[in-house]
């Protein structure tokens, strides 16, 4: 399905169930059990991290440092912690879809328990992508290194997990047509991007910068998948995703974060489906065997093929095999067998005769891929 098409989807409220697009106020494994079960297309957690603080942090001109001493962040103990933290996967895993992914962040306090209990649930860890900051604050005692950097770890539901979304080729192209790396490189959340409260001051403490969930949900997600964020805090999540065409749902508990999160939503404009639509390499595509062109009558029995030189002629056989001489098999091991190598890519190696040239293979299964993807829209 396009990307325009999903889009319009997305866009039916009355097919929506009323919990999509929306926040839901309370503890989130509470809410997350009022979710349908394989509901959620990729979950994005920044839960609390636990920071452990004792006593007031100063800079060295003696001013006080505005540091996360919330009340949501702080547990008596690690068990506690690793208590709340097996609660509330274990919730978000069974809402979650059979192909869907779940991105967890933290810091050196939290991630590593966070990331032991998701392998003993049974979550198979992808990847752990480093979101460097490019102004981090420094640490001001200089007992330490400056802490410069959070961990995300990104996890599939389970070990035998089959396709799950990873725009390869789109995060390939936008890196310069080098393979993105695992170490991403932003500043965090400042200036008009940053959400005060009534008096000027942050409104919340650990408010992450959207060019990160930008490139998360860019990364993982198609148009129209659902986001579910259980610790939706100032809202970056569902403003990213109503900005890239994606639904979400947020679970948070404080009343002055959810009002901040609603109206920072609904001040957002979608783009346009067009600048959405997301490339795609081979492996993306609809799995096409040579056979198909058979039965799609793209190519018949009894057709022969030829290497781009002509050097070898193969008879196309009705059960999708080519016949050269006494070598017979797919595509593949043929073109193998006739130049004696070890494999080949018989889509691109085989020809076939078009108005007077030769032209490969693999522009039928383009045509026969078409023809599936019209049939499945």
């Amino acid at each position: 399905m396009s990307a325009a098409a999903l889009l319009d989807r997305s866009a039916d409220v009355s097919a929506q169930p009323a919990w999509l697009n929306t926040i839901l106020k309370g503890d989130c494994v509470a809410s997350l059990d009022k979710l349908p079960e394989k509901s959620v297309d990729v979950i994005f957690a920044d839960p609390p991290y636990n920071l452990q603080l004792d006593g007031d942090l100063h800079r060295p001109d003696q001013s006080k440092v505005d540091a996360v001493d919330d009340h949501w962040d702080q547990f008596e103990s690690f068990a506690a912690y690793d208590a709340f933290t097996r609660a509330w996967l274990l919730a978000a895993r069974r809402v979650l879809k059979p192909n869907g992914t779940i991105w967890v962040i933290g810091s050196y306090h939290n991630i590593f328990r966070v990331g032991a209990t998701m392998q003993d649930l049974g979550f198979w860890i992808l990847n752990d992508v480093v979101w460097r900051k490019t102004n981090p604050m420094p640490n001001f005692r200089g007992r330490r290194f400056q802490n410069a950097h959070e961990t995300m770890i990104w996890a599939s539901r389970d070990q035998k997990a089959k396709g799950y979304t990873f725009n390869y080729e789109a995060m390939k192209a936008a890196n310069d047509d080098v393979q993105m790396r695992s170490d991403w490189l932003f500043p965090i959340c400042t200036g008009g991007e940053r959400l005060k409260d009534e008096n000027g001051e942050k409104l919340h403490p650990t408010q992450k910068p959207e060019a990160l969930l930008a490139r998360v949900m860019l990364a993982s997600t198609k148009p129209g998948d659902v986001i579910l964020d259980p610790f939706f805090g100032s809202g970056t999540t569902g403003a990213v995703a109503k900005r890239l065409g994606r639904n979400f749902v947020g679970i948070e508990r404080e009343q002055g974060y959810i009002d901040a999160a609603t109206a920072r939503i609904a001040s957002v404009t979608p783009m346009a489906s067009e600048d959405l639509a997301t490339i795609s390499g081979k492996r993306a595509e609809p799995r096409v065997a040579f056979v198909s062109l058979i039965d799609a009558g793209v190519m018949k029995p009894g057709t022969t093929l030829y290497d781009s030189r002509r050097r070898w002629a193969a008879r196309v056989r009705a059960d999708g095999t080519l016949a050269v001489g006494d070598i017979a098999g797919s595509i593949h091991r043929v073109g193998a067998q006739v130049q004696g190598f070890d494999a080949c890519n018989g889509w691109t190696f085989w020809h076939y005769e078009r108005n007077g040239g030769l032209t490969q293979i693999d522009e039928l299964r383009r045509i026969a891929r078409l023809g599936m993807e019209r049939a499945g829209a």
